[in-house]
């Protein structure tokens, strides 16, 4: 029993520093390809369409599917991104964006 306990806590304990890296990895990859027009989670090109936590549940982007396509396929201003970055990369993004959107 105490080994099994040990195993799951090991277990627990690795997930929670993937997803930390992953995270970062997401933070990293939002600042080269997003910042430029969405620093500090604005947007430069339509301000309405910010990233704030507001914005995205008042246009229904509060998801990671809605995030995921829109990073991938672009719209409007917004250019697709789904040739540039893999899509691990794009869920990266879009991950670190549903989790850190300001309110």
């Amino acid at each position: 029993m105490l080994k099994k306990l040990i195993s799951l806590f090991l277990f627990l304990s690795f997930i929670e520093k993937v997803e930390a890296k992953n995270l970062e990895l997401g933070k990293e990859l939002f600042i080269q390809n997003c910042n430029i027009c969405h620093l500090n989670f604005t947007n430069i090109i339509i301000p309405e369409k910010n990233l704030k936590k507001i914005t995205l549940i008042e246009n229904g982007m509060n998801n990671l599917d809605s995030i995921l396509y829109q990073i991938s396929n672009g719209k409007n201003g917004m250019p697709a991104f789904g040739s540039r970055l893999t899509n691990i990369e794009i869920e990266e993004i879009a991950t670190y964006v549903l989790l850190n959107s300001k309110e």
